[in-house]
Parts: structure tokens; sequence; C-alpha cells
């Protein structure tokens, strides 16, 4: 098993504030630089799993700033650099206090939702008649309340977050846009690889300038899930499970072994076998994504090459 980044303690020049969430922590630097830190700790039903996926946060990291760099022509992002496999450095910016899902086929919570009998999720209607992973007549828009720490993220309709004053009605119309022309985008990329790309979530923040910007991950297989296109159309006409390139393997297991992160469940042992799967997934995902061999960066000692690089980073600009 490869050496894994769960935590990190670094103290960077010019160090302000560090926040640690269930998978990146981001160091606040002064002149407004983040350095934010995709570790390779795994999060599920909003739980952080005790052990790490070797290599995960390089993946995450490496498809997130590939995917940023591949959509800043239609949506500007935070990202300014990527001086590790781990680390993306970019803009401080004040994030929206909602996340932007975006769902273009019947499946995962918008599939549970709908085979408990609702026809409705944040305000927008389902059509009746779907199969679990049919394909919606437009992609629909659910957003989400960002979580505090430790709490599940909870539904939330355009109608809500408009009256309750979390975002103004200006700056939703642009996530909107945004959310929609980046989906598009992400579905085109897709299918130059295979891959349909079916529902996925976008973070927003806005600059000290005022200027909303894509912050965060990008369809990455922690915020997205994909289908192979080969085969799709048949698999829904016999009734048959999607071949699939998402977390949801890994919620899939632990519902399995009888965890959804409700309380008073305890988190199913991961063998060292089961871990090396999900980290042979995850490299199966970066390759299917982005069409490119992954190359494992030296994990030799992980801690130290993150802190080297950035430090470097930050010496020289």
């Amino acid at each position: 098993m490869a050496n894994t980044l769960m935590d990190t303690d670094f103290t960077f020049s010019g160090q302000q504030s560090v926040y640690k969430g269930k998978v990146r922590e981001v160091y606040h630097l002064k002149d407004d630089v983040l350095v934010m830190i995709a570790t390779d700790r795994l999060s599920a039903f909003d739980v952080v799993m005790p052990k790490g996926i070797p290599f995960k946060g390089q993946i995450l990291n490496q498809i997130a700033t590939k995917m940023m760099r591949a959509t800043e022509d239609l949506v500007p992002n935070w990202l300014l650099a990527a001086p590790d496999p781990n680390v993306a450095v970019g803009m401080a910016c004040e994030p929206f206090k909602v996340e932007m899902v975006i769902r273009g086929y019947l499946s995962g919570h918008a599939a549970r939702e709908y085979n408990s009998g609702k026809r409705m999720l944040c305000g927008v209607p389902m059509p009746e008649g779907m199969k679990e992973n049919d394909k919606f007549p437009e992609p629909i828009i659910t957003p989400a309340t960002k979580a505090e720490k430790g709490d599940h993220d909870e539904d939330i309709s355009r109608e809500e977050i408009l009256n309750r004053g979390i975002v103004s009605e200006e700056d939703y119309t642009i996530l909107e846009d945004y959310t929609r022309k980046l989906f598009q985008r992400g579905t085109e990329i897709a299918a130059e690889r295979g891959l349909i790309l079916v529902d996925t979530k976008y973070e927003f923040g806005k600059t000290k300038k005022g200027e909303i910007v894509l912050i965060d991950e990008i369809h990455t297989p922690d915020s997205s899930r994909y289908f192979y296109a080969d085969g799709y159309q048949e698999r829904q006409d016999r009734g048959e499970a999607q071949k699939q390139l998402s977390k949801e393997f890994v919620r899939q297991w632990l519902i399995s072994n009888g965890f959804q992160g409700l309380e008073g469940q305890t988190i199913p042992e991961m063998s060292d076998a089961y871990i090396e799967s999900v980290s042979e997934r995850y490299i199966e995902l970066y390759e299917s994504i982005t069409g490119e061999p992954f190359h494992k960066a030296d994990v030799s000692n992980i801690h130290e090459r993150v802190g080297q690089n950035v430090s470097q980073y930050l010496n020289a600009i």
C-alpha cells in the first residue's frame, strides 16, 4: 500500500488561517492567496472514512485543474497554479452558501427520492414514468445548502434561496447560467471520452472585486457521476444497472454493509485489498475522464514533497 496524505500541518509564509474540510485543506495566505491541498481522505454520506485512498488527492486535484483550464473560456475560475500534484493555488473568494447541483439523469439521490414516491426535487418537477438512470428531458438544477462541518447538505429550492436571502436574484441568475454552461461543456468533454456526464455539482465564490468565479473542484469523480456511453441504452432497456465511473460504487458498498451516515451506524471495516481496489477505480476514473495515462507521484514522503513544492512556488511569486 502506498503512503497516503491524511492530514497536513504546514505553516507557509504569510499564512493567516487554515480551514480543514472533509477532503481538502485550505491555507489562506496574505494578498488573498489560497493554497488548497487535496488529501487522500475519503468522504461518503458526509462522513470521513478512517483510512485514506492512495493517490486519490492527486487524482482529484489533477482532474479539477485540467477541467478548470478546459472551461475558463466559459466561466472565470479561482485557479492560479498547481505547484504540486495534490495542490491548487488560487484567489481567495467569499463562497456562496449553496452548491449548484445539476442532473441530466435520474440517478443517485434523485433516484432514491423518486423511488420513494416523490416527484418534486428542490422545487423542480420530475416527470412520471421514469426508470432509474433515465435521461431527463432537460437537465434540472437541484441546489443544496452547504452544510456546517459534520452536518448533511440539504436540498433547497430556488425560491427558498431567494426568499431567505442566501443569494441575491441577480447573482443566482448568473450561478444558474454558469452551471448550465459548465454542464454542457462537461457533457461534450465526457462524450469525447465515451462517457456520459450524469450529474455534478459546482461551487462558486465572489472575489474582492465582486466577480463571480468557479471554485473548488469540477467534474471529478467525487463531485460528478459518469456512465459509460457504450451500452447505456441497452442496459436501460434490459433494466440493468449502469456501468458507471463515480464515487457511487463506494456509497453502494457502504449501503450494502449497513452504513448510510445515519446516527448510530458504524462505519464498516475497509480491508487493505478493498482500499487498493478503490484506488485502482480512481485511477481508472482519471484515465477515462482525462483521456490520459495516470502518472503516480512520488509518495515516499508525500507530506514533505507537498510542503517543499508549495514553498518553492510561493517564494518565486
